[in-house]
């Protein structure tokens, strides 16, 4: 049996509590885009501007898997990690609304894109090379950026084969080097245009920088 379906989390242990649930939203967000994109930053953010949960979808598939992504990568490679990644993936869309964040791939499988369209509002956050190689620098635990060639080569090659699926998604809101306040405030006026009204917001958390170098979790 795959690790990855042994474990069902209740609801209320799933991500963190930003605030009251049953806001303006009427189906979960689900962040899309390359490695360095900034999907759980802006993620987080997003979620306590309008008092919902945020889930991360790789911190699930670790805590399912019970090890890190990078580890299941070397144990199992990534075609049966993307397999895992699917299921995990399908048990959170079944979940009460939320924002949720991806990894990289996520959206690139196409039974998980199809699990997506129509059911939840997909958000697929560009970056430019020049930003995704200086976000990626900051952390070492990347298993997609340790085949070998430069992480420059390597982001570029991805950018090349996946933005033209990620461009799929419902909307595409630029991620590049502004504050992350402003990034979600993108987010939240394509999401409103998109839904043809305002949403309840709450006012905007003080920055937080996250220290990359105490970071261990793995990013595909």
């Amino acid at each position: 049996m795959s690790p990855f379906t042994s474990l069902r989390r209740p609801v209320t242990a799933l991500g963190h509590t930003g605030g009251p649930e049953g806001v303006a939203l009427p189906r979960t967000v689900v962040l899309v885009g390359l490695m360095g994109a900034g999907k759980t930053a802006i993620g987080k953010r997003l979620a306590a501007r309008l008092g919902l949960r945020f889930v991360d979808a790789d911190e699930e598939i670790e805590a399912a898997a019970g090890c890190s992504i990078e580890e299941y990568f070397l144990a199992h490679g990534e075609a049966e990690f993307r397999d895992g990644e699917r299921r995990v993936i399908g048990r959170l869309l079944e979940q009460p609304v939320h924002i949720l964040a991806t990894g990289g791939g996520a959206f690139i499988d196409p039974t998980t894109r199809s699990l997506m369209r129509g059911r939840v509002l997909t958000v697929w956050l560009r970056a430019e090379l020049d930003v995704l190689v200086a976000r990626t620098a900051r952390r070492n635990n990347r298993p997609l950026l340790k085949q070998g060639k430069s992480p420059r080569d390597v982001l570029e090659g991805l950018m090349t084969l996946r933005y033209p699926i990620y461009a799929e998604a419902d909307l595409t809101v630029d991620s590049d080097d502004c504050s992350i306040d402003d990034t979600v405030e993108r987010v939240l006026a394509a999401v409103e245009h998109r839904l043809g009204r305002s949403l309840a917001t709450t006012l905007p958390l003080p920055e937080v920088v996250e220290d990359g170098a105490k970071s261990t979790r793995t990013k595909p």
